[in-house]
């Protein structure tokens, strides 16, 4: 504290004003000088005691803030009393809840990359594997020609297969570091339902699934088009995966006062209970999940209607179809 230079010029001015002074009174009365002279020291003493006082605490801040650098969150240095050194240590414990909280989430952030990074590496490791060992087999010119196109045809899904999960997991990395500005337009569901449907209007064909539009041209939304298109063609794909050939799914859509309600309902095998909590989470297979399912749609779909301050649910029942529930809000609250 002494070697404090502002503390030193402190003392020096004070003392040479209680010498001054003492001196100067006791020409006019030894009694008054002595007081002079104590009140004075009294002061400079209560002075030092302050600022003693002060550089304790202060060294106390100096600890917490060196224990804060080295990763301890858990202390508590908040004052309710009032002063400058009070205001700081408040100031200084929200900073420290602040960079505990931002800690929290880099943890997060940190393991989410690595379960992505795992996930993908488990994704892909499959189709490659399996490249490998047809591109392999392709080299052998004693192989007919049957096979060759067999294998041709193999390669040529698992490369579509390959593209697909690639372009489905950046679309999603870029939705979960919210570099995507979700548009916010006036949307007709009718228009929408109509293209979702038009996309997909092969594999309808193709397993003979009969489809049935219910709702009004009236019914609209504030959203982004594109983007909901890609989850409601996602939430379409998985309908038509789990339906059996010569079934029904049914898109439906309504309006009220408070959201905008689309409901996608289809006559398949369902999902199991034990499934359902699960269903959105990214990868994740169900017990009914069919081949080469990869476990990435619905997750996505989930994402874009979250995003978009919306609600998805599920309603299922194996052997009796499954029904999801949108809800997009026209006001977030």
């Amino acid at each position: 504290m002494l070697r404090n230079n502002e503390v030193q010029r402190y003392l020096f001015i004070s003392i040479g004003i209680l010498i001054i002074s003492t001196i100067s009174i006791s020409f006019i009365s030894t009694v008054a000088a002595v007081f002079v002279f104590v009140s004075t020291s009294l002061i400079i003493t209560v002075f030092l005691w302050m600022t003693y006082w002060r550089y304790k605490q202060i060294k106390k801040l100096s600890h917490y803030l060196r224990q804060i650098s080295a990763g301890n969150m858990s202390l508590d240095v908040r004052d309710n009393r009032e002063g400058e050194l009070s205001i700081l240590k408040n100031d200084i414990y929200k900073m420290s809840l602040m960079l505990s909280e931002q800690r929290e989430d880099l943890k997060k952030d940190k393991q989410k990359l690595t379960d992505a990074i795992s996930d993908i590496s488990h994704q892909l490791k499959t189709p490659l594997t399996s490249m490998t060992v047809m591109a392999e087999l392709l080299s052998d010119e004693t192989m007919d020609d049957d096979k060759r196109l067999e294998f041709t045809h193999n390669i040529r899904k698992q490369l579509e297969r390959m593209d697909w999960l690639v372009s489905s997991l950046l679309k999603l990395s870029k939705i979960d570091a919210g570099t995507i500005q979700f548009a916010k337009e006036r949307v007709i569901v009718s228009n929408l339902v109509d293209e979702v449907i038009a996309s997909l209007e092969i594999p309808l064909e193709l397993k003979d699934i009969s489809f049935q539009k219910l709702g009004d041209r009236e019914v609209t939304f504030l959203g982004d088009y594109n983007w909901t298109k890609e989850a409601l063609i996602n939430i379409m794909k998985n309908a038509i995966e789990h339906t059996p050939e010569a079934e029904r799914i049914a898109i439906s859509f309504k309006e009220n006062a408070l959201y905008t309600e689309i409901i996608i309902q289809d006559t398949g095998k369902g999902i199991a209970k034990q499934d359902i909590p699960y269903i959105f989470k990214r990868f994740y297979k169900g017990g009914n999940a069919i081949d080469g399912s990869v476990g990435i749609g619905l997750a996505m779909a989930h994402s874009i209607i979250t995003n978009q301050h919306g609600d998805i649910e599920v309603v299922s029942e194996e052997g009796r179809g499954t029904t999801f529930t949108i809800k997009l809000y026209k006001q977030v609250i």
